[in-house]
């Protein structure tokens, strides 16, 4: 048992590098690099495990008879899950070895999916899919240790904007194989991405390591010293009640991430069943449309991110608020324009989903630095939690909308997420880029 537990601690600092500093910063560079695209491959992954419910919804429906209310109960537990589980584990992710906890959590994923889809009963459905979302919950936390630990804070937002595509890459790549294999049967839209999830977990456990200083390499430039390796328990609480829960910001951000969610996943969890009922569309052009809606946001992300560092400072809020201003448009444009044409309703879900992943990437990014690499992933974690809140409206809450008042009244709300988000993102404004000196000064 102490041999597995040992697994998650965070392997301890080794003798630096031997070699000319440009050897080190080579070998630094290849191991950036290396743990960007494994990280990646990762969420992707924990994606092809999490959003293929989605496109098994109607054939279940159909099949065993339940009401969309009951589909949303199915993702709001799993959303409020989750986002319990990122706050847990992103508390105890900034203190355990990353590559652990992330391949661990992503063999579980498959595990918990070829248990859903070998059940009919939908109690047991429902176990399956809320224990899923709890360990969804150990993907996301030790990306953002790692990417904290790995960049340096000037380029952080660029960086973790190309990590964060792996958020749409992964969507994406799941509703084009499910809206195909939702057309053999629901179930294979769970067998096939929890074995493709199982191949993964291999590779991410050959491929991944944890901090530099575990790899004889130097800290990265402009956080040194902001993660005391022998700081105790304590000291790392009451840097957490300070530079987390104590910041205003930080606060501010959680709130619209919450809003940015409504919008997100009401998208995301419904948009194909949206297009199926109500648009008249196949489930596997409506797969390729929301791919459509994924790769847009894939460009919004790495525009956001360019434009936080090299417009605005680092100062993602900023960024933000014009993303959302643009993603209020945009789903306001999907509402007003009663079009069955599937090039419009195509074209609007890629305005849209341009806009809100832009925030959706950022806020992860300004936590990340506001909280400093010693707190990254307990702030991801919190404002995770906060997020995932939203599935109460966006799961249950919507399909219930939806069953009494008809997708009319989805879209409008779906809206009035947007106006709220940019409100929040507006008093987040005049926030610093990054919590560095700040950090030094109380380490």
């Amino acid at each position: 048992m102490n041999r597995l537990l040992s697994l998650f601690t965070p392997p301890p600092p080794i003798e630096p590098m031997k070699g000319s500093p440009e050897e080190t910063a080579a070998s630094f560079k290849r191991w950036q690099t290396r743990i960007l695209l494994s990280t990646m491959l990762g969420y992707i992954l924990f994606y092809f495990v999490r959003k293929n419910i989605s496109f098994a919804m109607p054939g279940l429906g159909r099949e065993l008879g339940i009401t969309k209310a009951d589909l949303g109960l199915f993702l709001t537990l799993h959303g409020v899950i989750y986002g319990l589980s990122r706050f847990v584990n992103g508390a105890l992710a900034d203190r355990m070895n990353a590559r652990a906890l992330m391949t661990t959590g992503l063999v579980l994923c498959a595990a918990m999916n070829f248990g859903f889809g070998a059940s009919s009963a939908v109690m047991a459905m429902g176990v399956f899919w809320m224990l899923n979302g709890w360990v969804q919950g150990m993907g996301f936390p030790p990306c953002a240790r790692l990417m904290a630990h790995w960049f340096e804070p000037k380029e952080l937002a660029t960086k973790q904007s190309i990590w964060n595509t792996s958020h749409s890459i992964g969507a994406g790549l799941v509703a084009i194989l499910c809206g195909y294999l939702a057309m053999s049967g629901w179930r294979y839209c769970f067998y096939v991405p929890a074995a493709l999830a199982l191949i993964g977990s291999v590779v991410l456990w050959i491929t991944l390591r944890d901090t530099p200083p575990s790899l004889g390499l130097p800290e990265v430039k402009g956080t040194e010293g902001s993660a005391p390796p022998d700081a105790d328990k304590e000291a790392h609480r009451r840097f957490i009640r300070k530079a987390v829960y104590g910041n205003r910001v930080i606060w501010m951000l959680a709130l619209a991430n919450f809003f940015v969610y409504i919008v997100r996943y009401g998208v995301l969890d419904w948009g194909p069943t949206f297009l199926h009922e109500a648009k008249h569309i196949e489930l596997k052009i409506a797969g390729w449309m929301m791919a459509a809606f994924e790769c847009s946001g894939v460009v919004g992300m790495l525009i956001a991110g360019w434009a936080t560092d090299r417009v605005f400072g680092g100062r993602g809020a900023r960024t933000c608020v014009f993303y959302m201003i643009g993603a209020s448009l945009a789903m306001l444009a999907l509402w007003g324009l009663d079009s069955s044409s599937r090039t419009v309703n195509t074209a609007l879900l890629c305005v849209a989903g341009f806009f809100i992943y832009g925030p959706q990437a950022l806020i992860g990014i300004a936590v990340a630095n506001l909280a400093t690499k010693r707190g990254a992933a307990t702030a991801a974690g919190f404002t995770g939690l906060v997020g995932y809140f939203s599935t109460i409206y966006t799961g249950w809450g919507m399909g219930k909308v939806v069953d009494t008042t008809g997708w009319n009244a989805g879209l409008l709300s779906i809206i009035a997420a947007s106006v709220l988000g940019t409100a929040f993102f507006l008093a987040a404004w005049g926030s610093r880029a990054h919590g560095y000196e700040e950090g030094k000064a109380g380490a």
